[in-house]
């Protein structure tokens, strides 16, 4: 069988120019099929990376919320009731807005404020520059250094700025775990600052963060809660939230789906006809194979070999392409979103294998119907 499989690729490598054409089919569609999934991976991962950034265990928000930047505002009454119910070991606010700054020279742009509990900052980000305690300085600001960053013209500690005909004073420069979806940079600063300078309704508070005693305390103050009128959401859970936002009731989704099918059918057309034509042009040495013994099974086996080799190098080509490409595109554009996940990967791998099962019918189909004697006859 060894022998059989040797001859399948140096039939199938002999002929460069098909060998070429196969490849370039199957490395162009995981190519497309890795770009568009990876993508949608990176802007889902963006859009919910407010979460991760304030690192709270569970969040407190109206149930029509569907993501981080369209809070819809509580009363105080939510947070009196969510720091007494049992098993809570603390709560918090928070608040998320958007403002516009006037730079130094005179232009403007958003920017998103969070707003942190003045007595514990919870949810407070890492500094590289700077002290957290500054923060409770007149006018103080926290900016996040992120791919946002020099949209507010590379601040320094002590950088002032206008927000809504308020003065503005970076008294420190942090570092997050994710930078935002929407280019906008981000500016932390105390809870009851950010509420005065930026115009607000009735309510004020976006979510209240709680942190349970312990993780079998979560469920009761879920219920609790949801007995209130609200949801109380763990982070993976409002994560997915976000998620399924952006999946159903968005055209993000849908319009990524149909071009990871247009990518999978690309490949499938281009490798299936070129299989198809590598088969028509090789009828005459499958033929003699037959002819001297060679079996049915070995001369299947013989197909899934080539077809196998062939997806497999396309589906790493594939790959190493699309991320090269990735790595180009972070390094000119830091605020380019996708990134490639293992799920991503995962379902290219099932499409490949799909490509190469269609290629290896239209070729064991035909081969199979080899007749020896036609051969020779012609």
């Amino acid at each position: 069988m060894f022998g059989i499989f040797k001859l399948a690729l140096k039939l199938l490598t002999n002929d460069k120019g098909k060998f070429s054409a196969l490849l370039m089919g199957v490395t162009f569609a995981v190519f497309l099929m890795i770009m568009m999934m990876s993508m949608f991976s990176g802007i889902l991962s963006r859009a919910s990376s407010s979460i991760d950034n304030v690192g709270a265990q569970i969040w407190v928000l109206d149930p029509a919320v569907n993501n981080v930047s369209s809070s819809i505002p509580m009363p105080d009454y939510v947070l009196d009731f969510a720091k007494s119910i049992k098993g809570v070991k603390h709560a918090e606010p928070i608040y998320f807005g958007g403002a516009l700054v006037k730079l130094r020279d005179g232009t403007y742009q958003g920017v998103t404020v969070i707003g942190l509990d003045d007595a514990t900052l919870y949810g407070r980000p890492n500094l590289i520059g700077g002290r957290i305690e500054d923060i409770f300085a007149e006018n103080g600001f926290i900016v996040v250094k992120d791919a946002e960053f020099d949209k507010l013209e590379n601040p320094v500690i002590g950088s002032e700025f206008e927000i809504n005909d308020h003065r503005g004073k970076i008294v420190g420069i942090a570092k997050v775990s994710q930078s935002g979806l929407f280019g906008v940079p981000t500016l932390y600063t105390t809870y009851k600052r950010a509420i005065t300078y930026i115009p607000s309704s009735r309510f004020t508070m976006s979510f209240v963060l709680i942190e349970s005693k312990s993780p079998e305390d979560v469920p009761y103050i879920q219920d609790q809660i949801q007995h209130l009128g609200y949801q109380a959401l763990t982070r993976d859970q409002f994560t997915n939230k976000i998620a399924n936002f952006y999946k159903f009731h968005t055209g993000l989704g849908i319009n990524v789906l149909i071009m990871t099918i247009i990518s999978f059918i690309v490949g499938l057309s281009i490798s299936g006809q070129t299989f198809y034509t590598f088969i028509l042009e090789n009828l005459e040495k499958f033929g003699a194979l037959k002819a001297i013994g060679a079996k049915g099974r070995e001369l299947v086996a013989m197909i899934l070999v080539q077809t196998t080799f062939t997806c497999l190098i396309g589906y790493g080509l594939g790959v190493g392409l699309a991320t090269s490409v990735m790595i180009l595109a972070r390094l000119r554009m830091p605020d380019y979103a996708a990134q490639v996940t293992y799920t991503n990967l995962s379902l290219a791998f099932v499409l490949v294998v799909i490509i190469a099962a269609f290629s290896s019918y239209v070729g064991v189909r035909k081969v199979l119907q080899i007749q020896p004697f036609d051969i020779f006859r012609g």
